[in-house]
């Protein structure tokens, strides 16, 4: 997915935790704990009218973000096979919403939504951007 910069990632993640030692309807730390899909899912669904909606988002992107470019470096390194062939014009704003239609589609499902959170995301972004076989 195309990058917007590493400098926009670095500063999400400091202001996602600098909110972190806020009080008063700040983001609850627990909240933001990546332990299944679920979690994840509950994080990047947050409503933009949301008092936490800019720290969830931001940590939904880098989490997508961090997520592809581990996929994309160990593929092309190890010389893998790819699990998910985006086109080049696909944004990272692009797979937040693949994944969260996806989770919302699969919510009902205990097994998938309990999985680490990688493995749902990678499932989402298979099923919306799947590789030729």
């Amino acid at each position: 997915m195309k990058q917007k910069s590493s400098l926009a990632v670095m500063i999400a993640a400091t202001c996602t935790w600098g909110l972190f030692g806020q009080d008063a309807n700040a983001v609850d730390e627990a909240a933001f704990r990546f332990d299944t899909t679920t979690s994840l899912y509950e994080i990047c669904a947050v409503p933009q009218d949301a008092s936490e909606y800019v720290v969830a988002n931001q940590a939904c992107r880098a989490f997508i973000e961090a997520s592809v470019q581990y996929h994309d470096e160990i593929s092309n390194r190890k010389k893998l096979k790819r699990l998910i062939c985006y086109p080049k014009t696909a944004t990272i704003e692009d797979g937040k919403q693949a994944f969260i239609a996806w989770a919302s589609a699969h919510s009902g499902d205990k097994k998938l939504m309990s999985e680490q959170p990688v493995v749902g995301l990678v499932r989402a972004l298979a099923a919306k951007y799947p590789c030729a076989k």
